[in-house]
């Protein structure tokens, strides 16, 4: 399977524990103590089943990747359920989705068969995600903090409104544009 090794592992350019590991240097130079396990990693190789909810008590960074290409990096507070369950999978359902990014982009992505209706299908069945879960109680700062940690560094295609993306030249080699 593509973007998965032989034993159906998600293989992206990145590591999220390898993530988790070094975003706990971070937070300790921001002065904030992690606990080993403070934030519990959930992959869903595509295709996946979008969560149903974001577990009680907790708050969360998720992020969409094809292959090496990661695509969307996004978080979510204890109270924003259908940011986390379902609105990235459905064009025109909030501001800034991944659906709507990869439906601007779809020519480029040689998915000119794909519209608003079949879009959330296709994210289920073509792209990875991976959560990054911790409790409620760690706070929006950090949860910011390792947003924007995920933000730089595999640079995803798809971040904030087009005229706020980083360059194709400021994202990794191995993310190539298809």
């Amino acid at each position: 399977m593509p973007g998965h090794d032989e034993y159906g592992n998600l293989v992206v350019g990145w590591s999220p524990q390898a993530a988790v590991e070094d975003f706990r240097t971070v937070a300790d130079l921001a002065g904030v103590a992690l606990p080993v396990g403070a934030i519990a990693i959930e992959k869903l190789p595509a295709p996946h089943r979008p969560p149903t909810s974001l577990p009680p008590g907790k708050i969360a960074v998720y992020v969409f990747s094809k292959g090496a290409d990661v695509l969307k990096v996004g978080k979510v507070g204890a109270r924003s359920q259908a940011r986390y369950t379902s609105q990235h999978y459905n064009a025109g359902s909030a501001l800034s989705t991944l659906a709507d990014s990869i439906l601007a982009d779809r020519q480029q992505l040689g998915l000119d068969g794909i519209d608003e209706v079949g879009i959330g299908r296709w994210i289920r069945e073509n792209v990875d995600r991976v959560n990054f879960l911790t409790d409620d109680r760690t706070g929006m700062p950090v949860l910011s903090l390792l947003e924007a940690f995920l933000q730089c560094r595999p640079k995803p295609r798809y971040e904030g409104f087009k005229s706020q993306r980083a360059s194709r030249s400021d994202r990794p080699a191995d993310a190539t544009d298809r």
